[in-house]
């Protein structure tokens, strides 16, 4: 059995990587952290877990968990993962982190969009975790950066289009939605029912989202030249799910039917991506609970542009579904081990 620890249990990716592990049959989950709920089992802070996993929650203290564990998932915010993951790798353990501070490749970069790097030595080692793009060389790595959620909607849903030429890279428009835990488990007032329910807002305007420089980081490399995208998210009263909505300008003539030959053809094979029919849009009640990834495409012949439509649920193959995709590549487990469940529905 491999031996894992998760660092910042106490949050929604945390839960989330707890509750996809305890039926994964080649892991067992061996030390959970958190530092607000230090003391306390698990299950006392989700009863959801309450007689399946009851491990204590510890204080983060790096290599006692190294001690315990072959694999660590870090799911602290950023800044939190890089003090930690130096000393995990030191002691040979793989590392999937959930935080931000892996994922771009320029350590000016992440000092503009965050602050200053402490470890940008790292960076040239870190494997960016999207297993459809990248699944030889997570294979090979032992430090993932887990994407971001709305990044991987975006990036699964343009991969094809940017790959194949077919658009020009600097007409992309995204419009995303998310559900409310993707802002996480702390008390923040924007997030409080009365706020939330019964209403729509974007927010983050004016291309100031953090997760811009990953996104266009990733599509750059897949068109093969630099690219400025319009990102817009917005929040959605619901508990889980995200759904991108991607226009862009095609290079010459096409037909949908065309863009689904082209989307089916390069995800092949792939357990998690499912692109639907001619005339069928994905919704995010279709894919909670789940890791996969729905895409629909559309060929507006009024404008002549390309609409896609990408759904994911955001803690699963947003997040948790998708580290533990990464680990299982890492380990030389089958991809799918521990995954292949259905969503939830209704």
């Amino acid at each position: 059995m491999i031996k894992v620890a998760i660092v910042g249990a106490s949050g929604y990716t945390g839960v989330e990587l707890i509750r996809i592990l305890h039926a994964h049959p080649e892991v067992a989950v061996t030390c959970v952290t958190s530092e607000q709920s230090a003391g306390r089992p698990v299950s006392d802070v989700f009863p959801t877990l309450r007689g399946r996993c009851d491990l204590v929650l510890q204080n983060l203290e790096p290599v006692g968990i190294a001690e315990q564990a072959d694999v660590v998932f870090t799911a602290l915010p950023h800044k939190a993962a890089m003090a930690v993951v130096p000393t995990f790798l030191k002691m040979g353990k793989d590392v999937v982190d959930l935080s931000a501070d892996y994922r771009l490749h320029d350590a000016d970069v992440y000092g503009k969009w965050y602050e200053k790097h402490l470890t940008p030595e790292l960076l040239p080692q870190a494997v960016y975790g999207i297993p459809e793009l990248r699944r030889d060389t997570i294979r090979e790595a032992n430090l993932i950066a887990n994407p971001g959620c709305y990044p991987t909607s975006v990036i699964l849903g343009l991969a094809p289009l940017l790959k194949g030429k077919v658009i020009d890279p600097k007409s992309i428009i995204v419009d995303a939605k998310s559900g409310t835990s993707g802002a996480g488990r702390s008390a923040k007032v924007d997030n409080l029912y009365c706020e939330v329910n019964e209403g729509f807002k974007a927010y983050g305007v004016g291309g100031v989202h953090r997760h811009i420089p990953e996104i266009e980081q990733e599509l750059a490399l897949l068109a093969g030249t630099p690219l400025t995208i319009s990102f817009t998210p917005h929040l959605v009263p619901m508990d889980r799910g995200i759904l991108s909505t991607i226009y862009s300008v095609p290079t010459g003539k096409v037909r949908a039917s065309e863009l689904i030959t082209l989307y089916e053809t390069f995800y092949e094979g792939e357990p998690f991506v499912r692109v639907l029919p001619e005339g069928v849009l994905p919704s995010t009640a279709h894919v909670r609970g789940s890791n996969f990834c729905d895409i629909g495409i559309v060929v507006d012949e009024r404008t002549g542009r390309i609409i896609v439509v990408s759904a994911i649920d955001n803690l699963v193959k947003g997040a948790s579904g998708q580290a533990v995709q990464n680990m299982n590549l890492m380990c030389g487990l089958p991809e799918t081990l521990g995954l292949d469940f259905l969503g939830i529905f209704p």
